[in-house]
């Protein structure tokens, strides 16, 4: 399998100092140093990204690093990107603001411009190897006559070569997974989606008893009165037909009482499964998913994946926890600084990974999807690491259903009997 080429463009180390204060005839301070302030970083055909900016103590003409400095999410940039400024150089602006942060009330910025920089960016070299365009600090104004606010920053950009997978269909509907490269679309897995509500725990029949203590079975409760959403998997296949990953769903989703949706304090979960030994039928559990439908002004769905250690889920590793929208779906993302433990987790790496991980988008609710999956070259040392992304994209795809509201239809591909159908 070849990646395709990526460059991450990071921010860091931000934070602002502030001129000494003057005491002008007009009575105020240049800046009052308790104003908070925060910054947008624009870069061309990207959404703007806002962060917080901390005040830094040092002296106004002392040039040493901050005391303390925030960084910002950065910018993913694919191939398509690349080409299209490969040989143009690109500009990166930061804005800097006083008041707090906040959307624009009847037209009126909730902050006040203080001043701006621009970094220009070269990344034509950062395919192939880490850059610095800018490190340490930048006056936010020109004019000689003032004191001048000063901004500190460090922007850099590495190679982050991903391969990309997108699934040929709905995940329900059972189908092939491509892998992308430019224009290039090749079959690597199939998938196969079953809502089999006999099967107990939706998994594998051979799961020892070290397993099945930490994970409640349904064998001794009573069958839940009313309405769930259970028994869902879903295999994926490599090219020669043998199972190298599963999703499986082992908490049925069901609405709290006197409701018509999954709440964050009765999840529906799954398991993230991949082959143990020789055998076809032995399987381990490689993370758990978590997902709920999230309260609050946007109705959102939430969700929480770990890693499983040899523990189990009592003893996992969070890796990624967040809520996208319902109306308009995400990006379920894992991106950040990973544990040496979490690392060995996810691949044979034995040092710590802050890197991006994994990236698979998400329809809104009853939007057809077809998952576009990312992941990091350093995670995928075969393909069973890369079905085991392929099965956490159908699971979190799978759970935009999963929670939708019980006083919804689903479509008939996830419903197998009456129950299900009246839902």
């Amino acid at each position: 399998m070849d990646p395709c080429p990526f460059v991450r463009l990071f921010v860091e180390s931000l934070a602002l100092k502030l001129p000494l204060p003057t005491k002008p005839s007009g009575g105020a301070g240049v800046y009052p140093t308790t104003t908070p302030c925060f910054c947008k970083l624009k870069l061309k055909n990207f959404p703007s990204q806002t962060a917080l900016l901390p005040l830094s103590k040092n002296a106004a003409e002392c040039d040493s690093p901050p005391e303390s400095s925030i960084s910002a999410s950065g910018f993913h940039l694919d191939a398509i990107t690349l080409r299209r400024l490969s040989g143009k150089p690109a500009t990166l602006c930061v804005e800097v603001y006083t008041g707090r942060m906040g959307r624009r009330t009847c037209g009126v910025s909730s902050g006040k411009l203080m001043g701006s920089v621009q970094v220009s960016i070269d990344l034509g070299v950062s395919q192939t190897r880490s850059a610095i365009f800018q490190e340490g600090w930048m006056k936010l104004g020109n004019g000689p006559e003032k004191p001048t606010a000063k901004l500190h920053l460090t922007v850099r950009a590495e190679p982050d070569p991903r391969f990309v997978f997108q699934f040929g269909g709905e995940p329900e509907c059972s189908p092939v997974v491509f892998q992308i490269q430019g224009n290039i679309r090749q079959p690597v897995f199939s998938c196969k989606f079953s809502a089999d509500r006999s099967r107990s725990r939706s998994l594998p029949p051979d799961f020892s008893s070290k397993n099945r203590g930490w994970m409640r079975t349904l064998a001794g409760e009573k069958e839940k009165q009313g309405r769930e959403r259970k028994g869902w998997m879903i295999m994926i296949y490599d090219l020669s037909g043998s199972p190298v990953a599963a999703a499986s769903m082992i908490t049925p989703f069901v609405p709290s009482p006197g409701t018509d949706r999954v709440s964050r304090s009765n999840p529906g979960a799954w398991l993230i499964l991949r082959p143990h030994g020789f055998s076809v039928s032995s399987w381990k559990p490689w993370g758990r998913l978590e997902a709920w439908r999230e309260r609050g002004p946007v109705d959102g769905l939430g969700y929480k994946f770990e890693l499983v250690t040899e523990d189990g889920p009592s003893n996992g590793i969070p890796i990624a926890e967040a809520t996208m929208s319902v109306k308009r779906g995400g990006l379920f993302c894992i991106d950040r600084k990973v544990s040496r433990l979490a690392s060995s987790a996810l691949t044979s790496l034995r040092s710590p990974v802050k890197r991006f991980v994994m990236g698979s988008t998400v329809e809104g609710e009853g939007k057809v999807s077809k998952p576009m999956v990312q992941v990091g070259i350093q995670h995928v040392t075969c393909m069973t690491d890369a079905a085991l992304f392929i099965a956490l994209s159908a699971a979190i795809d799978l759970s935009m259903d999963a929670c939708r509201l019980f006083s919804r239809k689903l479509r008939k591909e996830l419903c197998h009997d009456e129950q299900d159908t009246s839902s």
